[in-house]
This record gives C-alpha cells, sequence and structure tokens, in this order.
C-alpha cells in the first residue's frame, strides 16, 4: 500500500514533473524519501525562497508545472517572495508546504503558522489536506489549478500525512491544454472599424503576445503601424522586426514613449503595462487580452477583445483595410533610429582608471552571448541596461522579476533554468545588492554543477535606488554597499571568478567567462554615478533633480555632483 508521499511523487512523474527545488526538513521527510527513489531529482538549494524562484523560471522557460517544498513554519514562509513571482508572471508553479503534525494543529506548537492563510494572495488554489482520503484528489485540483489558471497552487500537507498509508488510487496525470479564445464576430468588426477610421495607429504589445509574433507583423504592416513592447514583451516582439520602436515604460526610451504618446489609436495586445502615464491621451483604444478581468484596468477601453493573442489577430487582420499612408510609422521609425544611436554612442569604453561604464559591459555580453543565451537580469540598474543593449532573436529568451519586481532574482531564476536547460547558456545580470542578498547560491551552482554565468554589476551601491532619490530631490542615503572581491569568494566556492576594473581588460575577460566549462562569475566595477535616464523627463524630476544638487551641496557631499556630471557628461553633450 502506497504512502501518501509516494501517491503524490508517482503523480508528478506521471504528469513530467522532474525536478522538485527545496530544502528538505523533519515535516517534508516522508515526501523527500518518496522522492530518493524516483526518477525525479531533488534540487537542493540553500534558501527556499531561491527555490520558488528557481521553480518559476522553469516554468516559464517550459511553460509546464514546476515544483517546489518547504518544511513546516520558516520552511515554507521563506517561499513566498518567490511564490508572489510566479503567481504575478503567471506561471504554473506547485508549491508543497509542509505542516506541524496534524494533531498539533491550533495549539500553538513548536514552528506554528497557518499556511492556507499565508499564501492565499499569492495563489490561484491553497487548501490543507486534513484527511488522507483528500490527496488524490486535491493533488489533481491543486495541478490542475496552475497550469490552467497560470499561477501558484499550494498543497499544505502535515509530516504526518505524507508518512500515512493510503488505498490505492489511479494515477492521473496533469498536463496544461491550449484552449483558442475568440472574440464575437461583431466586436472584432467594431475594432476593425476604428482602426480603419485612425491615422495614427500605435500597437503595443506584451507577454501576451508570445507565440504570436508573424501575425502581430502582419497586422503592423496592414495598418503601417510602430510597434512598441514592454519588458516582458521584449523577448517576444523585439527580433526580425521592422516594425519595432522600441519599449516604454520607466525602462524604456524616447522613441517608444514618443510612438505612443503620438497615437491617435492604440491596439493593446497581451500587456498589462501598469504606468498609466505612458499611455495617450484622447486616443481610441482597442485591447486584446486572453484574461478578461485585465480589460481595462489602466485606461478606458473603447473596444475590449477577450481572446488569445495569435488567433484573435488571424481573425482581425481578416477585417482590416490597408493604411493608405505610412507616415506615422515612418517618423516613429526614424525617430527610433535617432534614438538608438544616443543608446549606443553611450556603449563605449571608459577611459583608463575610470570604472567601466554598464552599457559597455551589456554591449559586449550581447555581442558575445550565443544566438540562444538566457539572460535573467536583476530588477534594479541591470534590468535597466538588459532593456537596452540586449538583443532579442527568434531562439534568445529574457526572463525576470518583471512585475514582482523582486531584488536577488537572477542567480536563483538562473538555476531553474539552468537545470530545465543543462546545454544552454544561462546568464544572471546580476546587481551587486542583489547577489549578495543571495549569494549562497553560488554553492548551489557548484553542488549541482549548473554552468549559470553571473556577471556581477559592482558599483558599490544600491544603484537604482540611488537614482530614484535624486530624481525625487533627496540625498542619497543608505545605499552605500561595502563590497568584498565577489570573483574571490566565487573562487573560494569552487567557482571560476575574474574580477576587472578597467575597460581594456573587459572584452578578454568576457569570453574567457562565457567560454568557461562550468559556473562562473564576472565581476566587473561599474560607474556608480552612471544615469539610467527615463524616456522622458518630467518637470517634477528636473525639480528633483535640483533640489538633489541643493541638497547635496548644502550636506556637505559636493563632490558627488562632481562626479555625477563626470560620469554622465556625454549623455549630455
Amino acid at each position: 500500500m502506497p504512502t501518501v508521499a509516494e501517491h503524490m511523487v508517482s503523480t508528478l512523474e506521471a504528469s513530467g514533473v522532474q525536478r522538485v527545488y527545496g530544502i528538505t526538513g523533519d515535516s517534508l521527510n516522508g515526501f523527500t524519501d518518496a522522492l530518493r527513489t524516483s526518477d525525479i531529482d531533488w534540487m537542493h538549494v540553500r534558501h527556499e525562497e531561491s527555490a520558488a524562484f528557481a521553480a518559476a523560471a522553469e516554468a516559464e522557460m517550459t511553460g509546464d508545472l514546476a515544483v517546489c517544498a518547504g518544511s513546516c513554519g520558516p520552511g515554507n514562509l521563506h517561499l513566498i517572495n518567490g511564490l508572489y513571482d510566479a503567481q504575478r508572471s503567471r506561471v504554473p508553479v506547485l508549491a508543497i508546504a509542509a505542516h506541524i503534525p496534524s494533531d498539533e494543529i491550533g495549539t500553538g506548537y513548536f514552528q506554528e503558522t497557518h499556511p492556507q492563510d499565508l499564501f492565499r494572495e499569492c495563489s490561484v488554489f491553497v487548501e490543507h489536506v486534513s484527511d488522507i482520503s483528500q490527496m488524490p484528489r486535491m493533488l489533481t485540483i491543486a495541478m490542475r489549478a496552475a497550469v490552467e489558471e497560470r499561477g501558484v497552487a499550494v498543497l499544505v500537507v502535515s509530516g504526518d500525512t505524507f508518512l500515512a498509508d493510503m488505498k490505492s488510487a489511479p494515477i492521473e496525470p496533469i498536463r496544461a491544454t491550449s484552449p483558442r479564445i475568440l472574440p464575437s464576430v461583431d466586436e472584432l468588426r467594431g475594432a476593425a472599424d476604428a482602426l480603419g477610421k485612425s491615422k495614427r495607429i500605435t500597437i503595443l504589445a506584451g507577454a501576451g503576445a508570445a507565440g504570436a509574433h508573424d501575425e502581430l507583423l502582419a497586422v503592423a504592416e496592414v495598418l503601417q503601424a510602430p510597434i512598441v513592447h514592454s519588458m516582458r514583451g521584449k523577448e517576444h516582439v523585439e527580433y526580425d522586426n521592422p516594425y519595432d520602436v522600441g519599449m516604454t515604460g520607466l525602462l524604456g526610451f524616447a522613441s517608444g514613449y514618443h510612438a505612443l504618446r503620438d497615437a491617435d489609436t492604440l491596439l493593446m495586445v497581451g500587456t498589462d503595462l501598469p504606468y498609466r502615464q505612458f499611455y495617450p491621451e484622447g486616443a481610441t483604444v482597442i485591447q486584446i487580452d486572453r484574461r478578461g478581468p485585465q480589460v481595462g484596468k489602466r485606461l478606458k477601453i473603447d473596444h475590449p477583445l477577450v481572446g488569445t493573442a495569435k488567433e484573435t489577430l488571424v481573425e482581425l487582420t481578416s477585417l482590416l483595410t490597408p493604411a493608405k499612408s505610412s507616415k506615422h510609422l515612418q517618423s516613429m521609425v526614424d525617430n527610433y533610429t535617432k534614438t538608438r544611436k544616443r543608446l549606443d554612442d553611450l556603449a563605449t569604453p571608459s577611459k583608463p582608471k575610470e570604472p567601466i561604464h554598464p552599457q559597455y559591459l551589456t554591449r559586449l555580453i550581447d555581442e558575445r552571448a550565443d544566438e540562444d543565451a538566457v539572460f535573467i537580469p536583476d530588477v534594479g540598474s541591470p534590468v535597466v541596461y538588459a532593456a537596452r543593449y540586449i538583443n532579442a532573436t527568434r531562439d534568445r529568451r529574457i526572463i525576470g522579476s518583471f512585475t514582482h519586481g523582486s531584488m536577488a532574482n537572477g542567480l536563483p531564476m538562473g538555476i531553474g533554468t539552468q537545470a530545465a536547460f543543462p546545454k544552454r547558456q544561462v546568464i544572471s545580470l546580476s546587481g551587486d545588492g542583489g547577489l549578495s542578498m543571495l549569494m549562497g547560491e553560488l554553492l548551489t551552482l557548484q553542488q549541482e554543477k549548473l554552468p549559470v554565468k553571473v556577471v556581477v554589476y559592482n558599483n558599490s551601491s544600491l544603484n537604482f535606488i540611488e537614482l530614484e532619490m535624486k530624481a525625487a530631490g533627496f540625498v542619497t542615503f543608505a545605499t552605500e554597499l561595502d563590497n568584498p572581491d565577489f570573483a574571490k569568494i566565487a573562487e573560494a566556492m569552487g567557482i571560476w571568478g575574474r574580477h576587472v576594473t578597467a575597460s581594456d581588460d573587459l572584452p578578454a575577460a568576457v569570453d574567457e567567462f562565457l567560454a568557461h566549462d562550468g559556473p562562473a562569475l564576472l565581476d566587473v566595477v561599474t560607474e556608480r554615478q552612471e544615469l539610467s535616464m527615463p524616456p522622458a523627463i518630467t518637470a517634477e524630476q528636473v525639480k528633483g533633480f535640483s533640489l538633489y544638487a541643493i541638497r547635496t551641496v548644502l550636506s556637505g557631499k559636493g563632490t558627488d555632483l562632481i562626479d555625477l556630471a563626470k560620469a554622465n557628461v556625454r549623455q549630455i553633450l
């Protein structure tokens, strides 16, 4: 007679799950012991937060269910940040949250928490298995919720329940379905009529446009419309795209901003860009999204189209009349060409004895990386430079914590990506703050023999926070990082490491770093005062920078202003 844990593991195996991320503990022993005799790998990370991030990355990359686990109390509590990221990125993850002995629940027992309440906000399904007979049904319900609703499902199971014998039950494999969802004909015709009356149409595409690249370009061709992308849409939209005019949002740049703001009609495809200030004012808006409740969250929608992007775009294209003018498109493409040149002009070597420009570092990584590399930038300044200097291709992936916005996502997401794709080049673009937050996962790379390449943007600061402070008029405070030589730390862990301080040494170091057969860390001292300019400077930001200058001088830190000017004079001239 199988135990509850053995039934769970058999169901996961039958459903294609290949690994579980976590840290074992006494309340998880029954489950991990069942894994020991299965074909599922136990991926031993150093922090449960990393387990959830790794599972989220695997789910993002494969589209299939990924699994993580945590022991009772503090163990599964550590999962919560990574699970929030998975939930907000809408990727299918099953989290197994072990619980205290079932007969002690509610007594204030050692390590007691209330997992059902704790995980409710970051899941599509959470339930406590309180009776052994529930397990087969609860497990399949949880797994199906995760893959169909594309989110996190949490099963709470007491340690004694894992070990209990259960009546033999059939093993039910759970796989995601691929529905085709289409708006009504009348809704499509209404949108097509609105587009036919427009003169300046701009398309904004996000992660929901995945798998619809060719259909998106077909619509742009008929409408002669420029395409702007969000950060999550970059990997699906940017490559082989003559209509691409860049990115918008806080990480974007000027051409994407103006293409949106100048539009009289906006066609939104699979995007939920949260920043309302970047949308056009007074424009007709058409939104395509497979999830009805997402429509109209950011601005008033004139023509809501609930449907999957690929199929909806095909139907819409068949109803469109070709545009008579390409004036708006050509203007925005020209603007993008100029913006792109200005950005590329910043990606140059710095002068001798000066810190390396982060733009130059990112450009070198991009140029030398594989055509199917996976890039995972940390939230903060690395994601800004990834947005601007990592080029998407048909086979590259660019993933990260782009909705939840968590520090330290790069390295643990690299673990999940590399585990799922052992032959693929995986590059974590890590901030010094993010890396040091979960630096113990370098040990996971070594222990699990995962050849993740970790680039460290070492500017001795919480750099993006400093930029936000300056823009708001605050003197930078509590952002200083007293960093070690991260390369030496990597070497002490048995990982290839290199510390680079000069631009002249960087190309050869990048080549050696990417060519290394195994995990590697490249620690690059970058310019702390580099300003990653937003796509449009508002009056409030001008005021903020002015206040920052005045307050900085009054605080006795006037030399910081001189350093800031020196570092960014090339962005001004």
